[in-house]
């Protein structure tokens, strides 16, 4: 019995691509849809990292001042803004950025002017600016010239029309929104900056959230799930900057180990018995030139390749093409201790009738899980129908011997009517055929996840780019 990491992909189920687009957010009454910060100024409301006025408004042309530049900074990197006493004369306990100033100061992060000056409500110089973002997301610049440069050349900030950076000049409150903001998510950066995605790291949850900036207020885009491996550029706070199949996004660290999870997971304790109908001499029903066994055996062998690459043990009563007894077919499932038992095959009746339909059995005497056997049928045959597109039979109870005496959930699925020309030139088709596989491997995944409730299934979905059926039974 094989062990594997569930390495599949984001199960998402990705609902969309992760990028950084903003939320509708009417946060600020000055802010209108044509100024040209409104995206990163949104952007950073959304995560409550600025918050503006009293009024309700942002004041886009004001100057930003040392305080308030500390607060927004502190808010990106979630620290603990509280109010407390701090070294400094001017920052006293009720200072609306008292609690921020301190903790950037005692990481670094700022300086005040002397052992006990802070001015919190001198204007910030472009400069300064450079140095005190250069600080907070880990760039460590050692000089003025330097942080200035790192930001011009990761498509932060720009230089004025002279050339220079003007790192004298104060800044506003909209251009230091810009440059948070393009430290924060590289997507919103200029001149498309890709960051250096320099390390590994495995998810260790299912449906972890994927969003568009460091915190819960922030859109979700997407959801990865357990074991997936994923390319991390840089931390803010308690949340990495991944990308994981060419998308990129924000996911809380706790969620993350450098080491593969411990995914021993139930599903390599399970065994799905596949049993192809007849085989030679015994060729099924016969129309148009094809054989039922013959159409049920390369169904069945695509329907393997599919659980290959999951932690999920597949059998199959037979694999070449030959006959196996209806006794020894419950005998192989029951000796190779098979969790749960499809049947597949393929109807005829005289040229009439048409459609897909699958069957249990429903007398508890001698199969007694009934309720898992009528559950299993309903999520293959609504799998088969959207696969094969053929008219649906429904699903029925049915007295076969394959169904009758098993002991495990039982299903007998007809693909549709050899001898129907519309389902035969389906049946008859290595396309359709393939469509059927898939639609039995997302069938046998939709039980296991809303019936028997195995949350382990859902990246198995990924695989084939498919996401859970709703609930039926």
């Amino acid at each position: 019995m094989k062990r594997y990491l569930l390495l599949s992909i984001v199960a998402v189920v990705i609902v969309s691509t992760f990028s950084y687009g903003t939320k509708t957010f009417a946060a600020f009454t000055d802010i209108g849809v044509t100024h040209r910060a409104k995206d990163e100024i949104n952007y950073l409301a959304t995560g409550l990292i600025t918050r503006g006025e009293s009024d309700n408004t942002f004041r886009p042309e004001r100057q930003v001042t040392r305080a308030e530049a500390a607060a927004m900074i502190g808010r990106a990197l979630q620290y603990n803004g509280a109010k407390r006493v701090t070294q400094f004369s001017d920052v006293g306990a009720d200072n609306f950025a008292s609690g921020y100033i301190q903790q950037a100061v005692e990481n670094n992060i700022l300086t005040g002017y002397s052992n006990d000056i802070f001015k919190p409500n001198q204007p910030v110089a472009r400069g300064e600016m450079a140095i005190m973002i250069g600080r907070a997301f880990g760039y460590n610049p050692r000089t003025i010239t330097i942080a200035s440069e790192q930001l011009i050349s990761m498509g932060i900030a720009q230089g004025l029309p002279d050339g220079t950076f003007g790192t004298a000049n104060y800044i506003k409150r909209s251009d230091f929104a810009v440059f948070l903001s393009r430290s924060i998510n590289p997507q919103m950066r200029m001149l498309g900056n890709e960051p250096d995605f320099n390390q590994t790291a495995y998810v260790t949850t299912n449906d972890l959230n994927v969003r568009t900036g460091p915190g819960t207020t922030y859109p979700v885009t997407g959801q990865l799930n357990l074991g997936n491996l994923v390319q991390k550029a840089f931390e803010i706070g308690e949340w990495a900057y991944i990308s994981y199949n060419n998308q990129q996004g924000f996911i809380h660290t706790a969620y993350l180990s450098t080491s593969k999870p411990d995914v021993t997971s139930v599903l390599s304790q399970k065994t799905i018995i596949i049993d192809p109908g007849h085989g030679y001499p015994d060729p099924g029903a016969v129309a148009y030139g094809l054989l039922e066994s013959d159409v049920v055996l390369d169904t069945s062998l695509r329907l393997k390749e599919y659980f290959k690459k999951t932690p999920i043990n597949i059998k199959l009563t037979r694999e070449i093409d030959k006959k196996v007894e209806l006794s020894d077919r419950v005998k192989f499932a029951v000796e190779n201790k098979g969790d749960i038992f499809i049947s597949v095959h393929a109807n005829s009746f005289n040229g009439s009738a048409n459609g897909t339909e699958t069957f249990y059995y429903s007398a508890s005497a001698t199969n007694p899980n009934v309720a898992q056997s009528k559950a299993l049928s309903i999520y293959l045959q609504n799998r088969l129908l959207g696969a094969l597109e053929l008219r649906d039979r429904g699903v029925k109870k049915g007295n076969y011997h394959v169904l009758r005496e098993n002991k495990m959930p039982s299903s007998l699925v007809e693909l549709g009517f050899i001898d129907y020309k519309e389902d035969n030139a389906k049946l008859a088709s290595p396309t359709w055929r393939e469509k059927a596989a898939r639609g039995l491997y997302l069938g046998i995944l939709d039980y296991y996840y809303h019936y028997e409730g195995l949350q382990e299934v859902k990246p198995l979905y990924n695989e084939v780019g498919g996401k859970p059926s709703a609930k039926l039974h």
